[in-house]
């Protein structure tokens, strides 16, 4: 297989999502779509985090949203629900949303910018809930 760059890496994955802006995304999880925090815990913590969104960290992503893992995160939801992958500017959240496509997820996204460009525009930034429940990352519950 010839190698590929990272550009044409992320040209590939981003042809086959959907790019959302800051509002877009606002509205998609108001109309149910479901908002996948990549970021590590310590983004989390030092940034804050959207209220409502499922903390699923890229290391174990795919493990969380797999309908056929014993380790899938229950509030993840069928393969019908739109997803909207956010990480810290917009790079990794469209090659994690494309495995999501991969995986069966339809509706697979990421949001355009990040993090960084949903605090930019003035969207809800609450602060991250404390880790230590007890559960392996990324099964916790969303984000107040």
């Amino acid at each position: 297989m010839p190698r590929r760059t990272i550009d044409e890496l992320l040209a590939d994955a981003r042809s086959r999502i959907r790019r959302l802006g800051p509002e877009e995304a606002l509205a998609a999880a108001e109309a149910g779509a479901l908002l996948v925090d990549t970021r590590s815990r310590e983004a989390r913590a030092r940034d804050g985090v959207i209220p409502g969104s499922l903390h699923l960290p890229r290391t174990v992503l795919e493990w969380r949203v797999d309908p056929d893992s014993p380790w899938r995160n229950e509030h993840v939801g069928g393969l019908d629900r739109q997803l909207v992958v956010v990480c810290e500017e917009g790079f990794s959240s469209s090659l994690a949303a494309a495995v999501l496509v991969e995986l069966g997820f339809e509706d697979a996204g990421d949001l355009v910018g990040g993090f960084a460009a949903w605090k930019a525009a003035g969207l809800p930034v609450a602060p991250a809930p404390e880790p230590g429940d007890g559960r392996l990352p990324g099964q916790g519950d969303p984000a107040p």
